[in-house]
C-alpha cells in the first residue's frame, strides 16, 4: 500500500469506473479508506426514538428519501511499520439478505493492489455482521496468513455468546443474519483472536479503544504519529449523529449508552481537531467535527487529488 493507492505485485490491477479508496497520511502512517459498497435501510433506524416529524424534516433537509436510503460502508487499511491492518472487514455475502450492492471489500483491495496474504493484523470494532462478513467469504481465511493476529474486545465475543436484541429496532431478517454471523466468525476464526479489555495497541501508533454502547464490546481505533491523529469511530457517529446525537440507531444494543458514548467522542474531536472517519458516513468519510451551539456539525475534508 502506498499514497498512489496501489502495490507492484506484477499482476494487472482490475479497472473500476469509480474510484472506491482515499489514501491519507497521518504522520508516518499510511492509511486508506475503502468502500464497501451501501446498504440500503429503513430511514427509521437512524433514529428510532425521534418524532417522525423531526425525522422526516431532517431527512428533508438533507435531500434525502423519506423511506429508504443508502448507508455506506466503509474501511480502513492501515500500514504502520511492518504491519499491515485491516479495520473491520465489510459484509461480505449473506444471500438470504439480498444486498447485492455491499460486499465489495474483496475485489476493492484487488483494485487497489493490496494482497490480502500481505495483511499482519485485524483490528474489529465489533462483531456485527457488515464488520466480520468480509472474512467470511469461502476463500478469503484461505488466502489470508496462518499467523493473522484479529484483534477484538473480550467483552464483544462474551456478548455474541448470547445475544441480546431486546432494544434494537432492526429489519426482520438481521437480528437472525447477525446472530449467525458472529457466531460462524467466532467459530472459524478463534485460534486467530487477540482479545483486550479497554485498550490494545496493535501497532505504533495505532490503539484500539473500548467505548461500549453500539455493542457491549465496540472499540474506536485512534491514530497517532508526528502530531497528527485520526480517529475510526466504527459505528458510534451516523450521519444523522452530528445534528441529533441523541437519536437512537435501530443497530444499538444500548442505545442510551451509546449516545452518551457518542456524545463523548464528538466532544473530544471537536476540542482536538483531529480527523474522523466512520463506517457509515458518506464515502470517503475523512472529516473533522465542529461544536453547533447544542449539537455538532459534520465538517467533510476538500478532496486533494
Amino acid at each position: 500500500m502506498s499514497l498512489d493507492n496501489t502495490v507492484k505485485t506484477g499482476r494487472p490491477v482490475p479497472e473500476e469506473l469509480v474510484p472506491s479508496r482515499y489514501a491519507l497520511r497521518i504522520g508516518e502512517i499510511e492509511v486508506l479508506v475503502v468502500s464497501d459498497g451501501v446498504l440500503p435501510l429503513p430511514t427509521k433506524m437512524l433514529g428510532h426514538n425521534a418524532d417522525p416529524a423531526v425525522r422526516a424534516a431532517w431527512l428533508d433537509d438533507m435531500f434525502l428519501p423519506q423511506d429508504a436510503f443508502d448507508w455506506s460502508l466503509n474501511v480502513v487499511v492501515v500500514r504502520s511499520g511492518s504491519q499491515t491492518i485491516l479495520i473491520d472487514a465489510g459484509l461480505g455475502l449473506d444471500p438470504d439478505l439480498n444486498l447485492p450492492r455491499a460486499g465489495q471489500l474483496v475485489k476493492r483491495l484487488e483494485a487497489a493492489g493490496i494482497d490480502l496474504a500481505s495483511v499482519t493484523d485485524v483490528v474489529l470494532t465489533h462483531m456485527h455482521m457488515d464488520h466480520v462478513g468480509g472474512l467470511l467469504v469461502d476463500g478469503v481465511k484461505d488466502r489470508l496468513r496462518p499467523d493473522l493476529r484479529i484483534h477484538v474486545a473480550a467483552a464483544e465475543v462474551k456478548f455474541w455468546e448470547s445475544p441480546d436484541f431486546t432494544h434494537v429496532s432492526m429489519p426482520p431478517g438481521f437480528p437472525d443474519a447477525l446472530r449467525a454471523a458472529a457466531k460462524k466468525f467466532a467459530k472459524e476464526y478463534r485460534n486467530q483472536l487477540r482479545l483486550f479489555d479497554e485498550q490494545h495497541e496493535v501497532a505504533p501508533g495505532v490503539v484500539a479503544v473500548r467505548t461500549g454502547g453500539h455493542t457491549p464490546g465496540h472499540s474506536v481505533v485512534r491514530l497517532a504519529s508526528g502530531g497528527d491523529r485520526l480517529t475510526f469511530a466504527g459505528d458510534a457517529v451516523f450521519a444523522v449523529g452530528f445534528d441529533h446525537p441523541d437519536w437512537h440507531n435501530g443497530f444499538e444494543h444500548d442505545p442510551e449508552e451509546a449516545a452518551r458514548v457518542r456524545v463523548r467522542l464528538l466532544t473530544e474531536l471537536a476540542e482536538t481537531g483531529e480527523q474522523l472517519v466512520a463506517t457509515h458516513l458518506p464515502f470517503p468519510s475523512v472529516g473533522r467535527v465542529a461544536v453547533d451551539g447544542d449539537a455538532f456539525r459534520w465538517v467533510p475534508i476538500f478532496w486533494d487529488y
